[in-house]
């Protein structure tokens, strides 16, 4: 998962990892308000959330995907395991992940 700072910017990234075939799906969610602390300032901020599903042979090169694509200094890329899922669904993404 990452996050972005415009819709448009959550569609290039999700493109560019499934025509790479680095992710085989990506979904864009609508936005999210984030609030952290960034060089010692709290801020808040609307980002749009991009799910990249891939299998863990793929993340490295997903990830160094991200960090070349996204223009934020410290980008989220967060990974969760899948600990179980339907047997076809994750044959898929293995398949166009290939």
């Amino acid at each position: 998962m990452t996050t972005t700072d415009t819709a448009e910017k959550a569609e290039t990234l999700a493109r560019g990892a499934i025509e790479a075939r680095l992710a085989a799906c990506a979904q864009v969610s609508a936005p999210v308000t984030s609030v952290y602390r960034w060089q010692d300032a709290i801020e808040t901020s609307q980002e749009w959330q991009v799910l990249l599903k891939t299998t863990g042979h793929r993340y490295q090169e997903l990830e160094e995907y991200l960090r070349g694509a996204h223009d934020y200094d410290t980008p989220e890329i967060i990974a969760t395991p899948v600990v179980h899922g339907g047997a076809d669904y994750l044959a898929w993404i293995q398949e166009e992940t290939r």
